[in-house]
């Protein structure tokens, strides 16, 4: 895996310093430092470049990806040779990262569906080859560049797998 993060020339100068730490502790984590602001398509595309996998993992900033969903997704690319979009179930955690509340069960491939709402969003995985293909994001449709993207490459494949959310390990502390 790799980590690779655009800085939309942000100001705080703090987040700069802080991913420049860990750059030196971990060689996966990667950084493209932008000079002009260019919002979220623009800036995740730099990320995208900066990339040398064969999958692009979509997570936003303040998303937090459970401990094993790398693994599930491993898992299903050695069980399903080829496929080339992978998305998962989704909860929400309060600040305290503790409290779990509203936990989004998604349905399996549906193109009816997605057509009529986005309910893919995060956590997801496209081939690069794919991702390439569309052309990535596209600039001017922030707000809805998730799924405008995904849009654009589920009308390209139909291998998609869903990660329903028990293939995540469940935390639990009393």
């Amino acid at each position: 895996w790799e980590l690779c993060i655009a800085d939309d020339n942000s100001t705080d100068k703090n987040v700069t310093q802080l991913i420049s730490e860990y750059i030196k502790i971990d060689k996966r984590i990667k950084l493209h430092r932008r000079t002009k602001n260019g919002h979220i398509s623009a800036a995740t595309n730099s990320a995208a470049k900066i990339a040398t996998g064969q999958y692009y993992a979509l997570l936003d900033h303040d998303d937090v990806l459970w401990p094993n969903a790398l693994f599930e997704v491993a898992k299903i690319l050695e069980l399903h040779p080829g496929t080339e979009f992978i998305y998962t179930d989704e909860d929400k955690i309060d600040e305290t990262g503790e409290k779990h509340f509203y936990p989004f069960f998604k349905p399996d491939w549906s193109p009816e569906f997605l057509e009529s709402c986005n309910y893919i969003t995060h956590f997801s995985c496209i081939s690069k080859t794919v991702f390439d293909k569309v052309g990535g994001f596209r600039i001017g449709y922030e707000g809805a560049q998730d799924w405008d993207l995904i849009l654009r490459v589920t009308e390209q494949t139909d291998k998609i797998i869903h990660i329903p959310i028990f293939h995540f390990t469940i935390l639990y502390r009393n």
